[in-house]
């Protein structure tokens, strides 16, 4: 059995907003929108993500309390395009796991990293 991928459904109390952020700052495109079902779904190089307005009953016990870490190729030029488009968590650094990564928030507070590997810096092959 093989898993192929994980495309996370992120609940929003407005989908516009959410569907704004995600291709006017992050660069995403609408692939589909149901505005009955209150769903969307965007994409960006290999990366899916659902959307859904969350109108309905909210799940008893914990909500979501993880990040989504994006894996990228130039986390440099990333950071230079969102550090002012977007509230920022913590500054462009290079950690002692050897990853260099920074986040943000997206405008439902949903905690955005993005990294690459230290020794992948400058490398473009």
């Amino acid at each position: 059995m093989t898993y192929s991928a994980l495309r996370p459904i992120l609940w929003t109390d407005n989908i516009d907003e959410t569907i704004g952020f995600y291709t006017q700052i992050l660069g995403f495109t609408l692939m589909g929108r149901n505005d009955e079902w209150q769903w969307a779904s965007l994409k960006k190089d290999d990366v899916q993500i659902m959307l859904s307005q969350n109108d309905y009953e909210k799940p008893n016990g914990i909500g979501f309390t993880g990040s989504f870490y994006f894996n990228v190729d130039d986390v440099d030029e990333i950071w230079e395009d969102l550090k002012t488009k977007a509230k920022v968590c913590y500054e462009i650094e290079t950690f002692e796991w050897e990853m260099r990564e920074f986040a943000i928030y997206d405008n439902n507070g949903y905690l955005l990293q993005f990294g690459q590997p230290a020794d992948n810096i400058g490398n473009t092959e």
